[in-house]
């Protein structure tokens, strides 16, 4: 009897540990790297989204500890996209089509305050911060999107590029009458 309830009970905390994990991934983005978001796009083509921040930006922790946390918003990003967040200040080798980015100037004494610039940030055209990047299902940028925004905010853009609506809307005209028209569903 005693094994049977103590087999009983592993089960039952196996079941709940479970459903705790399953619970918590849920409501958070899986954040990776970029070289494993590229290597994941070569095996299963989805697109890219990259919060590109450094460790001092203000707007780029209020878009990590708010709109990140927005659990429509949350869903939506891990269904259609591998998701990375990118220290354009750091100091993480990034391979991209062949040529391996790096940050020359990056000092391990200024991790938390204004470092060099990376390879990549500057490759990619980042000029501010937060810049949120989006890369089509072959790695290819789409659109850049820069400055705080909310979940609801980010809501028409981001399903503009995750549904390929800017694969038929190609006209700053259209893209007016899209915005004017979109419906959010992302609550607050």
């Amino acid at each position: 009897k005693r094994k049977l309830k103590e087999s009983s009970m592993k089960q039952i905390f196996s079941v709940l540990l479970v459903l705790m994990i399953s619970v918590v991934s849920a409501q958070e983005i899986r954040w990776m790297s970029m070289n494993e978001a590229l290597s994941a796009q070569k095996k299963n083509p989805k697109k890219i989204f990259v919060d590109v921040y450094t460790a001092w930006c203000g707007p780029c922790k209020m878009l990590s500890e708010k709109t990140f946390k927005n659990k429509d918003l949350v869903k939506y990003i891990n269904d259609k996209f591998y998701a990375v967040k990118f220290n354009a200040e750091g100091n993480e080798d990034i391979s991209y089509k062949g040529v391996t980015y790096k940050n020359n100037n990056y000092d391990p004494a200024k991790a938390n305050t204004r470092n060099g610039m990376h390879d990549f940030a500057g490759a990619l055209g980042v000029s501010a911060y937060p810049t949120m990047l989006v890369f089509d299902e072959k790695s290819a940028p789409i659109f850049p999107i820069t400055g705080y925004l909310t979940a609801t905010q980010l809501e028409p853009i981001i399903k503009f590029l995750g549904e390929n609506t800017y694969l038929t809307v190609t006209t700053q005209e259209a893209y007016d009458k899209y915005m004017k028209n979109f419906k959010g569903t992302f609550k607050n």
